[in-house]
């Protein structure tokens, strides 16, 4: 295993990369996993029931993405067209605007912009785009995992099931007999394919929708979300397992389509949900998965260059259909790893 410096060096290349509204919010969320494990919803984050008050300079995630939160809008953040992407920086916003007013107001903007005035599929499925209907399953890391941590910090328990409700609606209409997902369904663009990394968004923002749920003081109250949640999460965890073949050891980045060569985002994330899921739910998820998710991190590692922190090779994150690998260092590749470290940190008790 690499040392706690090498990922240091693969979050710094994360954030010197990083340039739009997802990325921002998933580096961020790789910071606090990294280095605020504690102020995490993979620990205890909601003291007295509420989510924490805390000293923004002490905490590199929130120093880190507060720049990049606009206080002045319906959005948190200029989305390129993506309803779903901006959300990414809402828990952030919250955690910052316990102590700076204007950022709370914002991430209630946001919440209440993405609840009414985003369009929505005929199941209810909030779109990812602000134009039209498309769904991604990238958007469940995005959008669902602020809005269960707004319902907390809010005491709404109708939304934080509504959270939920987001996962299983994305999921009648994306979700396949294989397991994985299809990558995006809708008006202007299409992705049926079983983009790895897409459905290592879904898998992850699950898991964060379930954690925040558990560790909530309304656990009782959406047990049968929970439930539902760890379903779904199982079904694309035991399909991408089942369809890893590939010689590199990584996973392709079409799951099942052996043109394809081994990428390392979607490797990484699904690796680090296999363990997160391992930590939370360890009489479903036990020794098959932790195993799978330690072999993956290992064949990871190994694909570190440990001077540059690039992580080689990943998808074109902008576009999944290129066949090139991407060799400079993929923003949610890179924090993927590092959330891949934190997992296993977390999961063996280490941190």
């Amino acid at each position: 295993m690499v040392s706690p410096a090498v990922i240091s060096t693969v979050l710094a290349k994360a954030i010197e990369v990083a340039s739009h509204s997802w990325e921002y919010g998933t580096v961020a969320e790789a910071l606090l996993e990294w280095h605020s494990p504690n102020l995490t919803i993979w620990h205890d984050p909601f003291p007295s029931g509420q989510i924490p008050t805390l000293n923004i300079d002490d905490v590199s995630a929130l120093s880190y993405v507060k720049p990049f939160i606009s206080t002045n809008g319906p959005t948190l953040v200029e989305g390129d067209g993506a309803a779903g992407d901006p959300p990414s920086l809402g828990t952030f916003a919250l955690l910052i605007g316990k102590s700076a007013g204007a950022y709370w107001d914002a991430a209630a903007r946001q919440a209440q912009h993405m609840l009414t005035s985003v369009p929505r599929w005929s199941n209810g499925a909030i779109s990812h785009r602000e134009a039209y209907l498309e769904l991604w399953a990238d958007f469940i890391y995005m959008a669902p995992p602020f809005l269960a941590y707004y319902a907390i910090a809010t005491a709404d328990v109708q939304l934080l099931k509504e959270s939920a409700q987001q996962c299983k609606h994305y999921y009648d209409v994306l979700s396949t007999t294989q397991g994985p997902w299809l990558h995006i369904v809708g008006d202007h663009v299409s992705d049926l394919g079983l983009w790895s990394t897409s459905n290592a968004w879904a898998a992850a923002g699950m898991a964060r929708v379930l954690a925040t749920m558990k560790y909530s003081p309304f656990s009782d109250d959406t047990a049968s979300e929970q439930a539902m949640l760890s379903s779904m999460i199982q079904e694309i965890l035991d399909g991408s397992m089942a369809l890893d073949h590939d010689p590199s050891g990584l996973l392709r980045n079409y799951l099942n389509d052996t043109t394809w060569w081994g990428e390392i985002s979607g490797t990484s994330m699904l690796a680090a949900t296999a363990l997160r899921m391992a930590k939370l739910q360890p009489e479903s998820f036990g020794e098959k998965y932790s195993s799978w998710a330690e072999t993956k991190m290992d064949v990871v590692d190994g694909k570190i260059d440990e001077g540059t922190g690039i992580v080689s090779p990943a998808v074109d994150p902008l576009n999944w259909n290129n066949r090139s690998q991407y060799t400079t260092g993929s923003p949610e590749g890179q924090s993927f790893v590092v959330l891949m470290h934190a997992a296993y940190r977390d999961w063996k008790g280490e941190s």
